[in-house]
């Protein structure tokens, strides 16, 4: 089977591929969308989002989780699009390993959440993460995630 390109998925189809809402959506859009084997989402990073009175106010700096968070999302978000068969699914965070972070993220900054499939074994997914803000890597992360139909959360 061949990667289909799926293009761009902007916030309005975030909300119906994602549960998440502000101030927990953490992707403004997501572009070079290749099916779900990878694409690059954006995060506009803005001094007026509420982590930033208290990490930390005088320097502020995106928490690191909400970086790998941003990532997960991406990655989420195409295995939903692509997976979902026009029917609404939960992604779930399962695993996050080999996360390092290298420069700081601040208010201003464009995040690049480049994601990319490394495995799919049924529901069960895991991507490799990278995010980058112009041509500096910020973080990385292998995370795994599962895909579940509502009715079937425990």
């Amino acid at each position: 089977m061949s990667d289909e390109t799926l293009g761009l998925i902007e916030v309005k189809e975030l909300f119906k591929l994602l549960p998440h809402r502000y101030p927990f959506l953490l992707i403004d859009k997501i572009v070079d969308v290749n099916s779900d084997t990878s694409a690059v989402g954006i995060k506009n990073v803005t001094f007026n989002e509420p982590h930033f009175a208290g990490h930390f106010p005088d320097d502020p700096i995106m928490p690191g989780v909400l970086i790998v968070e941003a990532m997960a999302q991406t990655a989420g978000a195409i295995c939903a699009k692509k997976n979902s068969e026009g029917q609404r699914k939960l992604v779930y965070f399962m695993t996050i390993d080999g996360a390092k972070f290298r420069r700081p993220v601040v208010p201003g900054d464009v995040l690049e959440l480049r994601v990319e499939k490394k495995k799919q074994r049924g529901n069960i997914f895991k991507y490799h993460c990278e995010a980058y803000v112009g041509d500096e890597k910020a973080a990385e992360a292998e995370i795994g995630a599962m895909m579940v139909d509502p009715e079937d959360r425990a």
